[in-house]
């Protein structure tokens, strides 16, 4: 099982930062590789949300895949699972830093590679997700920022 971890402070609230993360109109501004999404149902927001959702693999190849918020709890975490081609799951974690900042951890978990084919390509394909998940990390990290109108210091931008 790979597992990936990263951790930033962000220039804004817990409440701040939650509140731009959960609206899933946001998701392709932030998420990596992620064209568009759409909900598959009701509700849109919280535990047991469902969307469709369209990315570009390594940047050109086109895929759908659904996702699931399957761990949520407001102003502290928000769990994705991915199911289709591309599966695993992703956590948001918020935790407050101090005055108008907090910490934001990023966490995926995918299966391992199966079949020879795959197993060879394990490491290019670990390193494909360890930069992904460091772009979503950082993208939704100076999002949060410009939706709260304050950089990491606090300075209003």
């Amino acid at each position: 099982m790979g597992h990936i971890r990263y951790a930033s402070d962000v220039g804004a609230p817990v409440d701040a930062a939650f509140a731009y993360t959960e609206d899933f109109r946001h998701g392709p501004q932030w998420m990596y590789g992620v064209t568009g999404s759409e909900p598959m149902g009701i509700p849109h927001q919280g535990l047991g949300a469902t969307f469709a959702v369209k990315f570009r693999l390594f940047g050109v190849i086109p895929l759908r895949t659904s996702v699931e918020i399957t761990e949520y709890r407001r102003n502290a975490v928000i769990g994705y699972t991915l199911r289709g081609r591309v599966y695993g799951t992703v956590t948001l974690r918020f935790d407050p830093l101090g005055y108008e900042r907090s910490v934001l951890t990023s966490e995926a978990d995918y299966p391992p590679p199966r079949g020879m084919f795959a197993r060879l390509c394990h490491g290019p394909v670990d390193a494909a997700a360890k930069s992904a998940l460091r772009a979503t990390e950082s993208r939704l990290r100076r999002e949060i920022e410009a939706f709260h109108g304050t950089d990491l210091v606090g300075r209003i931008a």
